[in-house]
C-alpha cells in the first residue's frame, strides 16, 4: 500500500515537472527568439538598473566589491519571486480549458508555474556566476547554503501561488492589487539599495520581509562570503510564515475548487 501510494507520488512529481517544461516552452511559441525572452528580459532590467544607479547616483562599491555585483547577487531571487508570483496569479485563467475538465487535477497549475521558474532561475545562475568570474571571484563553499534558500521561496511561493490563483479566479482586479504589492516590496527590501544606510529601527522592522531573508542569504553566499545566520527567533519566523502561507493557501485553495469550472 505504501510502495503504490509512493509511486502515485513520484509519478504526480513527474507530471508536475514535465507539464512545467511544456509551459515554460509555451509561453514562448511562436516568438522568433523562443525561450531565450524568458533569459533577455532580467538581463536588460540587471543593465537597466546598474545604468541608472552606477552612472545617474554614481554607487560606490558595496562590501568592497563592484556594484553591479553586489546589485545582481540580490536581484537574482527577486526575479524567480516576482515573475512566479505573476505567473501563479493567472494559472487558472491561461489554462480554463482544463480546469472545467472533471478529470484534470488542477492543484498541480500552480506547482508547474513554480517549477517553470526554476529553468529561468537555473540560467541566470550560471550567468552571475560567469559575471563574478569576469571579475576574478571564483565560487566558494558558501554556495552550497542557496538550495536552503529556493526550498524557502518554493513553499512561500506555492503557498502564495494557491491563493493568488483562487483569488484571481473570482476577483480579476487581484492582478492591479499584485503588481501593487510586489513594487511595495521590491523598494523595501534591500535589492537595489544597501540596508546600512537605513536607522537601526528601521532597519530591524525591514528585516521582517521575508524576502530580506532570501535577498541576505544570496549575498552572504555571493557577496560576504559566509553562511547567513540571522538568529534562532527570526529562522522561527521566516519558515514559520513560509510554511503558515503553505497551509493557508491550500486550504483556501480546496475550499474555491468546486466553483473554479463555474467562474472561468
Amino acid at each position: 500500500m505504501k510502495r503504490k501510494m509512493l509511486k502515485n507520488k513520484w509519478n504526480d512529481l513527474v507530471f508536475v515537472w514535465q507539464f512545467a517544461i511544456d509551459d515554460f516552452k509555451g509561453r514562448f511559441a511562436g516568438s522568433l527568439l523562443g525561450s531565450s525572452w524568458a533569459f533577455i528580459q532580467p538581463i536588460v532590467t540587471i543593465l537597466i538598473y546598474y545604468f541608472i544607479f552606477q552612472f545617474g547616483f554614481r554607487s560606490t562599491p558595496v562590501s568592497d566589491v563592484p556594484y553591479v555585483l553586489w546589485l545582481v547577487a540580490g536581484l537574482l531571487p527577486w526575479f524567480y519571486i516576482s515573475e512566479t508570483i505573476v505567473m501563479t496569479a493567472s494559472c487558472l485563467a491561461e489554462y480554463s480549458y482544463l480546469v472545467k475538465k472533471v478529470v484534470f487535477n488542477v492543484r498541480i497549475l500552480p506547482l508547474s508555474k513554480v517549477c517553470s521558474g526554476l529553468f529561468i532561475q537555473g540560467v541566470l545562475f550560471i550567468f552571475v556566476i560567469l559575471l563574478f568570474a569576469v571579475f576574478k571571484i571564483p565560487p566558494t563553499i558558501y554556495y552550497l547554503q542557496l538550495p536552503i534558500y529556493m526550498i524557502y521561496m518554493i513553499i512561500f511561493l506555492v503557498g502564495l501561488g494557491y491563493f493568488s490563483c483562487s483569488m484571481y479566479a473570482f476577483f480579476k482586479d487581484t492582478a492591479q492589487v499584485i503588481a501593487i504589492i510586489t513594487q511595495v516590496i521590491f523598494w523595501m527590501t534591500p535589492i537595489v539599495w544597501d540596508i546600512n544606510i537605513m536607522p537601526e529601527a528601521t532597519a530591524k522592522v525591514l528585516s521582517f520581509n521575508p524576502v530580506y531573508y532570501v535577498v541576505m542569504g544570496y549575498r552572504s553566499a555571493f557577496i560576504y562570503k559566509q553562511f547567513y545566520f540571522p538568529g534562532i527567533g527570526m529562522l522561527i519566523w521566516y519558515w514559520g510564515i513560509a510554511i503558515a502561507v503553505l497551509i493557508f493557501g491550500r486550504l483556501f485553495f480546496e475550499r474555491c475548487k468546486k466553483h473554479f469550472a463555474d467562474v472561468m
